[in-house]
C-alpha cells in the first residue's frame, strides 16, 4: 500500500494543552514535507487550521472538505489547493475519507470523535482498509483507549476492532508509520 494522501479529523478549537497545537502543526509540516496531500475538514480555526497553516508553509497539497453551514462558524479556508464545499456533515466525511489513503486523529471534541467512530465502524463492517491513527498528544485519548477495551471486555465489539487502531503518541510517531507503508 503506499499512502499519497491521509485525512486527518482533528478540533475546530485548541484545546486546553499547547501540545495539541504543536502536534497539529507539525503533523501539518511533515505531511507536506513527506509530498503526502492533507484531507481535513477545510476550517481555518482551532487545530484545523493548524494543520493547514502548518501544511502551506512547507508547500502542501491541501484538499478542505466543509459543509455549506459551517463555512462561516469554522471559517472555511478557501485558499487550499483544493476547496470543496459540500451540503451535509455525511457528505463531508464520505468525501474526506474517499479521498484519502490514510487517516490521522489529533486531539479534539465530539465531531472528531464522530469521524473517528465512523470510519473505524466502516472498517469494522469492510467498507475500506485504510489505517487508523491516533495520536495520543499528552495522553489525551487515553479514556478513549480504555473506553474500547470495555467496549471489547463486554463483548459489544470483537477484540479485532482494537487492531484498526494504531495508538502513537507523536505526529513523528504517525509519519514515520506512514510513510512506511
Amino acid at each position: 500500500m503506499s499512502i499519497k494522501s491521509v485525512c486527518v479529523y482533528c478540533g475546530s478549537r485548541f484545546g486546553a494543552m499547547p501540545s495539541y497545537a504543536a502536534a497539529a502543526e507539525r503533523l501539518g509540516k511533515g505531511l507536506a514535507e513527506h509530498s503526502l496531500r492533507l484531507v481535513y475538514g477545510a476550517g481555518d480555526v482551532g487545530l484545523m487550521g493548524s494543520v493547514a497553516r502548518a501544511a502551506q508553509a512547507a508547500g502542501g497539497e491541501t484538499f478542505g472538505v466543509i459543509p455549506v453551514h459551517l463555512e462561516r462558524r469554522e471559517v472555511g479556508k478557501s485558499d487550499l489547493t483544493t476547496y470543496v464545499v459540500t451540503e451535509t456533515m455525511h457528505e463531508r466525511k464520505k468525501v474526506m475519507l474517499y479521498n484519502a489513503d490514510a487517516v490521522v486523529v489529533l486531539p479534539g471534541g465530539p465531531g472528531s470523535l464522530d469521524e473517528l467512530f465512523e470510519v473505524l465502524t466502516w472498517r469494522q463492517l469492510g467498507l475500506h482498509q485504510k489505517p487508523i491513527f491516533v495520536i495520543n498528544t499528552d495522553g489525551y485519548w487515553d479514556k478513549l483507549r480504555d473506553l474500547l477495551d470495555h467496549v471489547v471486555a463486554q463483548e459489544f465489539a470483537d477484540a479485532a476492532v482494537q487492531d484498526y487502531l494504531t495508538w502513537v503518541d507523536t505526529a513523528e510517531e504517525a509519519l514515520a508509520q506512514l510513510t512506511a507503508l
